[in-house]
């Protein structure tokens, strides 16, 4: 029965150190303590065939033996022990630190084998490759890009714009290229006119609030105040002819002030905007159609 055992004991050298091997058992078995009781149990339950104290002698034997040949490996040879390494797998002749894990020395989330853009500046959002995101693909990254959302293949400068002419409307949008420089234009780039109609901005029959559609059209002619923050203008309220003249004269006011405040809600400067109200006294159409009234009912820039 002793050879038996002695058969079983070199079986317990194998299986312990197989285990060790197992990918699956890997976490139990990096632990030298796992290992020891490991072995210390399948010892023990070999020499029981003989009697209690060979089931001793087996136990204290396989326990030895498991902490031999097993437990506080470094699978990954990153100088981290198994059992304490919290980045198993480290490319080889990687820099870690107590805890196996590759440095990020510029701390943006990529480790650095895998980091294509070193020092990248602290809190810039960056993607797989450790580089800043670009997200319209102009080359620009989205921290110096001042035109966000260019069209692709457009060619920018540094800061991510393309506007040859400088007046503040980038080239793939704009119809009047080389315009002169310090020249107020509207949204086409195209000097703006000096009289300049809120395309859009009408209003119901005697009212003075925006419409949703008005609003969404003044969204756009904002884009012309922020872009020439000291250009001064006068919004000027316009009505038909339906109803007394005086009455006209405050609504067409009260229209033209519905429009500046949505304007310095969006933004504009309102020491650059004044109100008045022309009433029915500037029309562009015909009164005599509901069509016509209804292109009376406006509000222009002047400046």
């Amino acid at each position: 029965m002793k050879h038996t055992t002695r058969l079983v004991l070199i079986l317990l050298v194998v299986l312990t150190t197989a285990a060790c091997s197992t990918p699956g058992a890997k976490n139990f078995t990096s632990s030298r303590l796992n290992c020891a009781l490991l072995g210390g149990a399948l010892g023990g339950g070999a020499g029981a065939f003989d009697d209690s104290d060979t089931a001793v002698a087996g136990a204290v034997i396989g326990a030895a033996i498991g902490a031999i040949f097993c437990g506080d490996k470094d699978t990954d040879g990153d100088g981290v022990k198994d059992g304490k390494d919290q980045c198993p797998g480290t490319p080889p002749g990687s820099p870690v630190d107590e805890f196996g894990c590759e440095f990020d020395d510029d701390g943006d989330g990529v480790v650095n084998s895998e980091d294509r853009c070193p020092n990248t500046p602290k809190g810039v959002a960056v993607d797989s490759r450790g580089c800043e995101r670009d997200d319209d693909n102009d080359g620009v990254g989205n921290s110096k890009d001042r035109c966000p959302g260019t069209p692709a293949g457009a060619k920018v400068d540094q800061y991510g714009c393309a506007d040859t002419d400088k007046d503040g409307v980038n080239d793939y949008r704009d119809k009047c290229p080389n315009t002169a420089p310090g020249m107020a234009v509207d949204n086409d780039g195209c000097d703006l006119d000096k009289e300049y109609r809120l395309e859009g901005v009408n209003f119901e029959f005697d009212s003075a609030t925006l419409t949703a559609e008005a609003k969404a059209k003044l969204d756009d002619d904002v884009q012309i105040l922020l872009r020439h923050s000291d250009l001064k203008v006068e919004i000027a309220g316009h009505t038909d002819s339906v109803g007394a003249e005086s009455y006209n004269e405050g609504l067409s006011l009260r229209r033209a002030t519905s429009v500046r405040d949505y304007l310095v809600e969006k933004g504009a400067n309102r020491a650059n905007l004044t109100v008045k109200g022309y009433g029915e006294s500037a029309p562009v159409a015909s009164n005599d159609t509901s069509e016509g009234r209804a292109q009376n009912r406006r509000v222009e820039f002047r400046h």
